[in-house]
């Protein structure tokens, strides 16, 4: 299980990289912030496209080859970002980190119920899920103090160097994963007649497009609206990855209880704390702590949406899981679009508010909308796990 988390670590760090560097990278390549934003939004819009289209071409593949081959592509599509003389050649490069994203983020989340026993799988699919969010606290951290202290490229570099390492080490730890069921491309596309897997990923396209709106632009925020110098930048980004481990761990312990109330609670954290940092967030103080409040929240996102789906679809793991990845990450391309696209025009604080306003809509379409049957799965005997939550890396 640890190498599949070290998977899910190394795809969402590739992803989320540039957010630490979009202020260096924008001024090397020759951009605007906003324009450079676009880095995020192209992995995440291909990354939305290839999960449900490398979920059906792969068939029968053996799962442990598919996953290392997407590791080794995403090794190469990093070293071609840290070489890229111009922003065409760094598009090229985040259109194929957003290939391997997909691919392996829609294959490996449904893993923790093949490797481990029944009553494990809860807790493997959190392990799983905590990749995402340490990627949170060490890699987009990490990356950002590495490009403080020795260049952009040298952090592309060496997340590229990372997904080479996770892919040998999946070849040797991982056992032989044979397909399950060959996942047609129209069968997954028929879940969205599921009322309950129509509203799960309406929530999720919500909550994702807000997140991403502003906080790939939170660099920019933290300095032009708190006044937080690059130096801190990094110390800021580590507090948020941790609270979003926590907040991961913490809705992935209660979220069988009720998915409903799961999200509620992270809607109502991230409707009030979005725009709450133009007003109280203009201290490098008042910052930290409103970002600790939002990673919190974020933090839970994943792993309660992905249980939603798990739970709307619990026969049809990958075909969830690649629909929940398309959303996803089609959300992350939205949200870092339309947040550049504010910030270029209205500045930084636009963001905020539209981050706000979209956790507020999902808060009204998950009180409204149709939960899975089994959102009661607090009464479920201890010893029969929940569906697994698919969360896909």
């Amino acid at each position: 299980m640890l190498t599949v988390a070290a998977g899910t670590f190394t795809v969402v760090t590739s992803e989320m990289l540039p957010v630490g560097l979009l202020t260096p990278l924008s001024g090397s390549l020759g951009v605007s912030e906003g324009t450079a934003g676009l880095t995020l939004t192209v992995t995440g819009l291909i990354g939305a496209f290839s999960a449900p289209l490398v979920t059906a071409a792969v068939g029968r593949i053996d799962r442990r080859v598919v996953l290392c081959s997407l590791l080794v592509l995403l090794a190469a599509a990093n070293a071609l970002s840290a070489w890229s003389p111009n922003f065409t050649v760094m598009m090229v490069a985040r259109v194929l980190v957003g290939v391997g994203l997909g691919g392996v983020w829609s294959l490996a989340g449904g893993l923790g119920v093949r490797l481990v026993p029944a009553t494990s799988v809860g807790a493997a699919t959190s392990l799983i899920f905590s990749g995402i969010a340490v990627a949170s606290v060490v890699g987009v951290p990490a990356g950002a103090y590495l490009g403080e202290l020795a260049g952009w490229r040298e952090a592309f570099l060496a997340v590229g160097g990372l997904a080479l390492f996770v892919a040998v080490a999946m070849a040797v730890v991982l056992p032989p994963l044979p397909a399950e069921e060959a996942v047609a491309l129209g069968g997954v596309l028929r879940l969205l007649g599921n009322p309950r897997v129509a509203t799960g990923l309406a929530v999720v396209a919500l909550l994702v497009t807000g997140h991403f709106a502003a906080y790939t632009y939170v660099r920019p925020i933290l300095e032009d609206v708190s006044g937080v110098g690059a130096s801190m930048i990094g110390t800021l980004l580590l507090a948020y990855g941790v609270a979003g481990i926590v907040g991961n761990f913490v809705v992935g312990a209660r979220v069988g209880r009720s998915v409903r109330g799961a999200v509620l609670v992270i809607g109502v954290a991230l409707a009030a704390s979005l725009p709450l940092v133009p007003v109280l967030g203009l201290s490098m103080s008042g910052a930290a702590v409103l970002l600790v409040v939002w990673g919190l929240a974020y933090g839970g996102v994943s792993v309660s949406t992905q249980t939603w789906l798990a739970l709307a679809a619990p026969k049809a793991r990958e075909g969830a899981t690649s629909l929940f990845v398309a959303v996803f990450n089609g959300a992350i391309a939205l949200g870092a679009f339309a947040g550049g696209r504010l910030v270029d025009g209205f500045g930084t604080r636009s963001v905020l508010w539209l981050g706000g306003a979209l956790a507020l809509g999902a808060l009204v379409v998950t009180a409204l909308g149709r939960v899975p049957a089994a959102d009661t799965a607090g009464s479920r005997p201890a010893g029969r796990a929940a569906p697994p939550v698919l969360k896909g890396e």
